[in-house]
């Protein structure tokens, strides 16, 4: 089960979101409890990525349940008995691609209207209300800050693990944090999720993981718009490569140490990120 509550922090408004485990039988074949190896991963992840400069939700406290947790951690046949836990999760907003597109799949377009400009109002507060492409300027802004979360990502050698729309935020921040990792060495393979057999989440897919899910988002808002509104959406959404690779090369420049523009800059790059196995 996941409860979710307002908190002020120093003057802001953000969303705390409990994750432990449910009874819903909605999660698969699991049992969709957290156990202490999971808990304290995702604590130390995410304020590491805070602190590494990229978007994503806080842990705010980690607390240990005393009730028995059985898992196979190795994926081995060996089940043993472990601890499970709640890490409280605090982000400005856990509205997520996946939040759209359920309303539009149900036909529930004022439903989708309402808590659009819910988000609109909320969170993109230089989108005039009244403004009558506002869905438009609110695709582009979350395409821009998506190309570039994933660009950041990149720049640090991060794999979420499990890219569905469920898992991108419509404020463009890195939640949701499971079979994440990082990478040892440069490998456009990289897979940190066991269950990804074919690849689909691998460190190097998942630019193109984030166009296919934006493709979803325009789906979702298609019926809000306007022919014309849609024909500017699909010329913002090819856009997305090049604004992702604009902000992936000033990443690295900058961590190579890069000054100026010069053409030779990309080649270095490519070549540094050249797959050595």
């Amino acid at each position: 089960m996941k409860s979710l509550s307002v908190v002020s922090v120093v003057g802001n408004c953000f969303l705390a979101l409990f994750h432990w485990h449910t009874d819903t039988g909605a999660i698969r074949s699991g049992d969709g409890r957290a156990v202490i190896r999971s808990s304290v991963r995702e604590f130390l992840c995410s304020e590491a990525m805070h602190f590494l400069g990229v978007p994503t939700s806080r842990a705010l406290s980690l607390v240990v349940s005393e009730e028995p947790v059985w898992r196979d951690p190795f994926y081995n046949g060996s089940v043993i008995k472990e601890r499970g836990a709640v890490v409280l999760r605090l982000a400005k907003s856990w509205f997520r691609i996946s939040s759209l597109e359920i309303l539009t799949r149900t036909g529930e377009l004022d439903v989708l209207r309402t808590l659009l400009d819910f988000v609109i109002k909320e969170h993109f507060k230089s989108i005039a209300t009244n403004d009558p492409d506002k869905y438009v300027v609110f695709f582009s802004r979350v395409l821009n800050e998506t190309a570039h979360l994933i660009a950041h990502w990149m720049s640090v050698g991060f794999a979420h693990g499990v890219c569905n729309t469920d898992n991108f935020s419509l404020l463009s921040i890195t939640f949701d944090y499971g079979p994440f990792g990082f990478m040892e060495s440069y490998d456009p393979n990289f897979v940190p999720n066991t269950s990804d057999d074919e690849g689909r989440y691998s460190i190097g897919a998942q630019a193109n993981v984030g166009l296919f899910n934006l493709q979803k988002l325009l789906e979702a808002l298609k019926p809000l718009l306007t022919s014309d509104q849609l024909s500017q959406s699909l010329q913002i959404l090819r856009e997305y490569p090049q604004i992702y690779h604009q902000r992936f090369h000033e990443l690295f420049k900058a961590k190579l140490g890069f000054l100026g523009n010069e053409e030779k800059d990309s080649y270095v790059i490519a070549f540094l990120l050249k797959d050595n196995k």
